[in-house]
């Protein structure tokens, strides 16, 4: 068996993520039909479809969704062999890896890029990006030590500590009649058209929303999904739909005819927290999180921290 190229599992990846031909072109720098190309080669030389796609869009197979799972990890791998040995050759082997997700709030990242700690002074920090479900995941098989997630239900390898709690946001045209309210309430949304964050990137959020939603009888009369924020902003404005999304999130697209509310409903609510592996005996990575838990109770963030240190 030959194993494919990290270029074509790159452009598998961003795809995957995008489901879209062109804005995953766009992210990877090259031409459409260059990717259309890599994708058939990669398809072509593992023997199977990853993806059905119609012209521009495109839809992840049964087989291609493990496949794109797995795909990460050995590009995650890849890369992190290589950053470890340049950070060898620099003279720095105290390397924390901490992952993200690009809905992260920036606030957070500066706040543990800032940390320092007088036991490793030669302490490097590596920051990867990610969806937070899959960020969990790396946290479990050991290729990151520590992660900023949000929306993650509770798994028994892994210990968290809360740093934020807060609404989602809705997302609407600044003509809507719903732009008249400071807050936005559940009911109000009923029977409209609701873009939500689409589920091969967050399922539990995903089912969440509507299962509280069905709790209260309160139906939307469709459903769209988004990847990027400013998909979601753009499916706002053509379907005149309601979006839901994190805060920073929201802030990005508040603009050009798109106002935001928070949304008044306490069983949905996004808790962003800061997670290991419940099992690590790494000391600079548990000198790591006590520092970040120190710096989150200075400006009022922690709520219940739960994760078990030692040393």
């Amino acid at each position: 068996m030959v194993l494919p190229d990290i270029g074509l599992l790159r452009a598998a990846i961003v795809l995957a993520e995008e489901l879209h031909f062109s804005r995953a072109a766009e992210r990877l720098n090259m031409s459409q039909p260059t990717l259309s190309k890599q994708i058939f080669r990669l398809e072509r030389s593992i023997g199977f479809r990853i993806f059905e796609h119609n012209h521009q869009a495109a839809e992840l197979t049964p087989p291609g969704q493990v496949f794109i799972a797995e795909a990460r990890e050995v590009v995650f791998h890849a890369e992190r062999a290589i950053v470890s040995a340049r950070a060898v050759i620099d003279g720095s082997t105290d390397i924390i890896n901490i992952g993200k997700s690009s809905y992260t709030d920036p606030f957070f990242v500066s706040m543990l890029m800032s940390i320092q700690l007088p036991l490793f002074p030669a302490m490097k920090i590596k920051l990867w990006s990610n969806y937070s479900n899959f960020l969990v995941q790396q946290l479990i098989v050991g290729t990151l030590d520590v992660a900023v997630v949000t929306g993650v239900p509770t798994k028994n390898k892994i210990s968290t500590m809360e740093i934020a709690t807060n609404p989602y946001y809705v997302a609407m045209r600044m003509e809507d009649e719903l732009a008249a309210y400071k807050e936005i309430r559940l009911q109000q949304m009923e029977r409209r058209l609701w873009v939500l964050l689409g589920p091969h990137i967050n399922a539990y959020l995903h089912d969440r929303i509507q299962a509280v939603a069905s709790d209260k009888e309160i139906h939307p009369s469709d459903i769209y999904h988004f990847t990027s924020p400013e998909e979601a902003s753009a499916l706002v404005r053509e379907h005149d739909g309601l979006a839901l999304l994190p805060r920073n999130a929201a802030w990005r697209i508040a603009r050009d005819g798109i106002t935001i509310r928070p949304l008044a409903e306490d069983r949905l609510r996004l808790i962003t927290s800061l997670a290991v592996r419940a099992d690590s005996k790494s000391r600079i990575v548990n000198e790591f999180v006590k520092a970040a838990g120190r710096k989150f109770g200075e400006i009022g963030q922690r709520r219940q921290p739960s994760l078990a240190l030692t040393g």
